[in-house]
């Protein structure tokens, strides 16, 4: 070939669209590595703490706008409701894990979600690192996820009755900063609960601990032939009140179900 012949330009390889980067590896890096219930709960942590949202308003919306359902819907809404609840446990945990005094947001409501699988899911601790690690990755970019990383291995080592007696106050020289921390409850909330009942400790444990019971789901029934009252008396239902109303399963939690038409 001659010396001064221009050179022909590289044939792509198979599988690349353009040189040193195949397409697929693209795609899966574009590709989200969260699972959606992870993703939702932490979206609603995130509004919450952004726009003072209602997560019981926010969450229902979001599950019926992605389709989430099933066993994904329940697993977000127990690690949503679950992290909001003990989140003043966590933070104290957290804290002592770190060594950071300023964690951005974002990130510490990532370790949240790890911190409550951790110590208060079956969910594996492998699995409850690992899937952190990505969530970090997908919301926070790639930077924080070995800080995500080695927090929540730390979190790991201990359950959470062996943190709340490291982390929490001692409960003899500071009984109020002890509870709140204990049941992740503001300080002056446990105040409120001494004051109305007495110097019974006993008693404000238990009031304490039954806020943090997860809710149970109750079953709703309608039943077409009960009377109505309308305009403060009892009157009887229209005739086609029984095609009207039905029994439904309320997908709420709580001491009592909503009413469904």
């Amino acid at each position: 070939m001659p010396a001064h012949a221009p050179r022909r330009a590289a044939r792509p390889r198979p599988g690349r669209d353009h040189p040193g980067r195949p397409a697929a590896n693209r795609s899966r890096a574009a590709r989200p590595r969260t699972d959606p219930a992870r993703r939702a709960a932490y979206d609603v942590l995130r509004a919450v703490a952004d726009r003072d949202a209602y997560a019981n308003l926010l969450l229902p919306a979001l599950l019926a706008e992605r389709g989430l359902t099933g066993r994904d819907a329940s697993f977000a809404t127990e690690l949503t409701y679950g992290t909001l609840r003990g989140r003043g446990s966590y933070d104290a945990i957290l804290a002592a894990c770190s060594d950071r005094d300023d964690i951005d947001p974002p990130v510490r409501d990532v370790l949240r979600l790890g911190a409550h699988q951790l110590l208060a899911t079956r969910v594996g601790s492998h699995a409850a690192v690992a899937t952190s690690v990505d969530l970090a990755k997908d919301v926070c970019g790639p930077r924080p996820s070995g800080f995500v990383n080695a927090v929540l291995r730390r979190v790991a080592t201990r359950d959470l009755d062996g943190w709340i007696q490291i982390v929490a106050p001692d409960r003899s020289g500071d009984p109020s900063g002890y509870l709140a921390v204990r049941y992740s409850y503001p300080r002056w909330i446990v105040d409120a609960f001494g004051d109305a009942l007495g110097p019974d400790a006993a008693e404000i444990d238990d009031a304490l601990a039954a806020g943090n019971v997860r809710p149970q789901v109750v079953l709703a029934s309608t039943c077409a032939r009960v009377p109505a009252v309308r305009h403060g008396c009892w009157a009887p239902w229209p005739p086609n009140a029984a095609r009207a109303w039905s029994p439904r399963i309320s997908t709420r939690t709580g001491p009592a179900a909503s009413w469904t038409r």
